[in-house]
């Protein structure tokens, strides 16, 4: 029952932010199976609408680790692609998801679950309308990378001054 409230107050909460246009998260699985394990060939890609290509849009990722994943960093490539099918931008990207002298988890989180959210594309031009795409890939030396559990993209209109 909590997790179906949280759940319901985590739904609300983006309904009300007026500046979101896309947010999806997915789950990771190694190839055999193993939960919260994001293999190497696993590039997860999400596409969106824009409808408006005035305004600049934030490009966000989540990220959902466990309290054992083994680094302080994670590194991801990430690429997004026009709706006629043009790369726009492919950058690699490091962000710490645990303190690199503490040790301590970063991110929001309670118990051994942390979620973050980084700004990867700020102030992104979408000069047309369409569909876009973001595909994420792990890039860090290990094939298979225990302790994510989930990845995603958040898409919001950017906010001068924020």
């Amino acid at each position: 029952m909590r997790g179906l409230l949280a759940l319901a107050a985590g739904l609300l909460l983006t309904a009300c932010d007026p500046a979101e246009v896309y947010e999806k998260n997915i789950d990771l699985a190694s190839p055999a199976g193993d939960p919260y394990v994001w293999a190497v060939q696993n590039k997860p890609t999400f596409e969106f609408e824009i409808t408006d290509p005035a305004p600049r849009y934030d490009v966000y990722l989540n990220i959902r680790n466990t309290a054992d994943y083994s680094y302080y960093n994670l590194y991801t490539r990430v690429t997004l692609t026009g709706p006629d099918g043009k790369v726009l931008s492919r950058k690699l990207h490091g962000m710490n998801l645990l303190d690199p002298k503490t040790g301590e988890p970063l991110g929001n989180g309670s118990g051994d679950i942390f979620d973050h959210r980084i700004l990867a594309l700020p102030n992104q031009e979408f000069s047309q309308t369409g569909t876009y795409r973001v595909q994420l890939e792990q890039y860090m030396r290990q094939d298979q990378l225990p302790g994510i559990m989930a990845v995603g993209v958040r898409v919001a209109r950017h906010e001068a001054g924020k």
